[in-house]
């Protein structure tokens, strides 16, 4: 069982990032990592055609069964990058976010290849920062209860669902067998929950399993608060995991103190043996946000450059059983870990079934 004082014994101090190791090219794909997006533009979807360069959609959707709107943008890969059925992934943001947030994520994927649909989450979203600050635990706390939670789900599930419409007009390029999902702080709960993930109220379980995710992608997860038995909330989690944190991964939400060990105990909790963790040495809970590059100092850029990597390196070894990716992810982010994914044995036959599909 992996515990904080075995990460932090790995790397006592925080090397120096020794850009002697790395060529240029990839070097200055780091420094401009913070500062992509200017390429980016708001389109209408309709007005999107598959051959323009990667860009972003937003959709207004409401669910009509909740009376709910579900905010979202897509992040399109270009059409250069586009080799085949293209993979998904489906993010959800954390207390407080935007589907604008997390852009670097979006960008990044999409530029490689792999579509991102940002969830906003209008239960517990920005407008919990605004209004009368005398409440705002009060709005915290009903942004975080159980009911929301589960809300969020059903927001994923039916962003997804809308996506993969037929008057959506990217559906039929989306590649269903590579579906994942992904999500920061709350939004890392909420991915678990998609993935099997529940508690139990009143002698029945509560929780929204959506068995279209293949794997995902959980950043900063907290503990589900009010739960005694972490292992018993995941028990049913069985698809590969990719678990990211730092070893400053601390939440201080008002009435949410979280510490990081937290993270590590989520990551032994999952029961399968498919999942991989890394631990980036430094950087607070907020650096994996699309904050200033104050937030986390030179480390910022790093961290959200490394942690957009691992997620693709991560993704072509469940999709397609190639460790290669990330062991080189793990040499070339070396000087930044704490903690560094190990890959783990994915059946051929399992990933060759996918590329059939």
């Amino acid at each position: 069982m992996t515990t904080f004082a075995d990460v932090t014994r790995r790397s006592l101090a925080l090397p120096e990032p020794d850009t002697r190791g790395l060529d240029r090219r990839r070097f200055g794909a780091m420094a401009l990592a913070a500062g992509a997006g200017a390429w980016l533009s708001p389109l209408h979807a309709g007005a999107l055609p598959l051959s323009t360069e990667a860009r972003f959609v937003d959709f207004e959707w409401v669910d009509p069964s909740r009376d709910r709107a579900v905010p979202a943008r897509l992040y399109w890969p270009a059409a250069s990058d586009i080799k085949g059925p293209v993979p998904l992934i489906v993010f959800s943001h954390g207390l407080g976010g935007t589907r604008k947030g997390y852009s670097y994520l979006g960008e990044g994927w999409s530029a490689r290849g792999t579509a991102s649909l940002h969830i906003q989450h209008v239960g517990s979203d920005q407008t919990l920062w605004q209004g009368n600050p005398l409440l705002l635990l009060d709005r915290l706390d009903g942004a975080a209860d159980e009911r929301e939670a589960i809300e969020r789900t059903r927001d994923v599930s039916f962003g997804l669902d809308r996506l993969l419409g037929r008057d959506n007009p990217f559906h039929a390029a989306i590649d269903r067998t590579r579906i994942v999902a992904a999500g920061h702080s709350y939004g890392a709960n909420t991915t678990l929950i998609l993935t099997g993930a529940q508690v139990i109220r009143d002698g029945k379980p509560l929780g929204h399993r959506d068995p279209r995710f293949t794997a995902s992608i959980v950043i900063s997860a907290p503990p589900f608060y009010g739960e005694t038995d972490l292992a018993a909330v995941v028990a049913l989690v069985d698809v590969p995991t990719l678990h990211v944190t730092t070893t400053e991964d601390t939440i201080r939400i008002p009435g949410r103190y979280s510490p990081v060990q937290d993270r590590i105990d989520v990551f032994n909790a999952v029961p399968t043996a498919q999942k991989a963790l890394v631990v980036f040495q430094g950087g607070p809970h907020s650096v994996f946000t699309d904050r200033s590059l104050r937030n986390g100092g030179p480390l910022n850029p790093l961290i959200k450059r490394a942690t957009m990597e691992a997620g693709l390196a991560f993704l072509d070894l469940v999709h397609r059983s190639d460790p290669v990716p990330m062991e080189l992810w793990n040499a070339t982010w070396k000087p930044i870990l704490a903690a560094a994914p190990v890959p783990f044995p994915v059946p051929p036959r399992q990933a060759d079934r996918r590329r059939r599909a």
